[in-house]
């Protein structure tokens, strides 16, 4: 049978936090995909969706067209979709008219591991819960279900309603909402299937998976999670996604998509090629391989150094531009540098201090940037440039033979074509000492108090191996070990306030102790 499914998404997804902040709470990411995908892919390739629109809704849109474009996508607009005269039943009532057949309600935050009826019958889907107390419920009797309860009623017969059912009387369901008014709004979809309660109302378990809190996505999280899933720390205002075989970047930042999709031009065979882009999201297909952190050995490191070699081309300025890079390079070190210091403070309540490091006197921070030679940290070497490398952006794909550059950055102060490869070294060497897969999994502790910071952070010996390899590579290579290193200090300092507490705190207290450590060394 050839259906609609209607999943609304315009609720602003307030329990979730800073979590739906730039996102829509449907595509908050569940096993590294949106939730809204693991809720399509369970409906049959012939099912047409209605997806009710409000809060960040264009993003709603541009992913599910980017990410299914053989899908069939029908969308309303919600307005309002918060405030007064705002509400789920609102929702409902503007996609009624792509629903004038037999449908499935799904709200965007309930996922289910159970095959899902069709609505060739009435039916509401229910899940076993120990407090029913957040929930409305369904008093289930014979299989049927006899009555829809608010919150708060209690009965040894009552079942939590999930949010997922089936309407095949849609004129009754229709009707029921219009009549309805302000409590068909507030009370959404169940106030219209009160009018399909009985003996012709089936009842269906399931197991039952909510993400719609916190505390309920993380259950959601840890269930669904993966084997050898990529370990990609979580933003809130960026994120990569995986579906099928395509890879989905998104930026709240439209800039800073655009950018990447340019750069494509540049770092041509080096990087997956394109397959769509839209204002905040652009798409490619998925390279089979591996991160190189999941597989290097001390050889694979070293033929990865022998092919960085060919894709960080010199580039060739005039007096002009070499003064322009200059000062690209001081507004990217310098200015950021302070700027990103001051933000960390900011984001974390914190300030300029003189507690010790893991036991090491150190002076202000602020007397430590003013010790650094900003003036051989700027002169740069201007090259083609990826910008965040290290090795959970590189893929080693042995079918092919070849590393494959993921996530690169949409420009170097400015420049879209002109970086500098100390920044680069920089990046290679930073995620040689913090490996994401280990900080993922909490293998790292960090105190701080009003005298005293300290830290440990675990690391995984072949890192430590190529860390030392890639000191003797630079040395042969004529370029400077000490630079690069404090290139990587400044680059904790400057993440530090981009992260979440308190991973945060130790990538602050690494990059002050190597930043004091380098300015020291002889």
């Amino acid at each position: 049978m050839s259906y609609r499914v209607c999943i609304p998404t315009a609720g602003t997804g307030s329990r979730l936090g800073e979590l739906t902040k730039y996102v829509n709470k449907s595509l908050v990411a569940i096993a590294n995909r949106p939730t809204i995908c693991h809720i399509i892919e369970q409906f049959p390739d012939d099912v047409e969706f209605v997806i009710a629109l409000g809060h960040k809704g264009h993003l709603v849109k541009e992913f599910l067209t980017l990410a299914y474009p053989e899908r069939v996508f029908l969308f309303s607009t919600v307005d309002p979709f918060e405030g007064e005269g705002s509400g789920l039943g609102l929702s409902l009532l503007c996609c009624k008219e792509y629903l004038q057949e037999p449908f499935i309600f799904i709200s965007c935050d309930t996922l289910v591991r159970n095959p899902i009826p069709a609505p060739d019958h009435d039916w509401m889907g229910y899940a076993e819960v120990e407090d029913l107390s957040h929930y409305r419920t369904l008093r289930v009797v014979n299989e049927t279900v006899n009555e829809i309860c608010e919150k708060h009623v209690i009965g040894s017969d009552l079942k939590a309603y999930i949010g997922l059912s089936g309407v095949c009387d849609y004129r009754t369901f229709w009707q029921r909402m219009e009549q309805g008014a302000d409590m068909a709004i507030a009370q959404g979809e169940s106030f219209g299937l009160r009018a399909l309660t009985g003996e012709d109302m089936k009842a269906y378990g399931f197991t039952w998976f909510d993400t719609g809190t916190q505390a309920a996505l993380k259950v959601t999280r840890e269930a669904y999670r993966q084997a050898n899933e990529p370990n990609i720390l979580e933003k809130a205002d960026e994120a990569i996604w995986f579906v099928d075989d395509k890879v989905i970047k998104f930026s709240n930042d439209p800039k800073f998509i655009a950018n990447r999709v340019e750069r494509v031009k540049q770092l041509a065979e080096f990087v997956p090629t394109l397959l769509g882009q839209g204002v905040n999201m652009y798409m490619y297909r998925k390279v089979e391989g591996d991160v190189l952190s999941n597989l290097v050995t001390l050889p694979l490191f070293s033929q990865f150094l022998e092919n960085c070699q060919a894709f960080w081309q010199c580039q060739k300025l005039s007096s002009e531009q070499s003064q322009e890079f200059v000062a690209q390079c001081r507004k990217f070190y310098h200015d950021k540098t302070k700027d990103r210091i001051k933000l960390f403070y900011d984001n974390f309540g914190l300030c300029d201090g003189t507690q010790h490091i893991n036991g090491e006197p150190m002076p202000l921070m602020s007397d430590l940037i003013e010790r650094v030679n900003w003036d051989d940290i700027c002169a740069g070497v201007p090259v083609r440039f990826h910008g965040d490398f290290h090795f959970e952006n590189i893929l080693w794909s042995a079918d092919e033979k070849r590393f494959v550059y993921l996530d690169w950055r949409q420009d170097f102060g400015g420049s879209l074509s002109t970086g500098d490869i100390y920044y680069d070294f920089g990046k290679l060497l930073h995620g040689l000492i913090v490996n994401h897969a280990l900080i993922n999994n909490n293998h790292f502790d960090v105190s701080w108090t009003e005298t005293d910071i300290h830290f440990e952070l675990h690391r995984r010996q072949v890192l430590v191996e190529c860390e030392q390899h890639l000191m003797r590579w630079l040395s042969l290579h004529g370029f400077s070990v000490r630079k690069t290193r404090l290139m990587c200090a400044l680059i904790y300092l400057n993440i530090a306030a981009l992260h979440h507490h308190p991973y945060s705190l130790m990538l602050y207290a690494l990059g002050k102790r190597m930043l004091k450590q380098e300015l020291e060394r002889i």
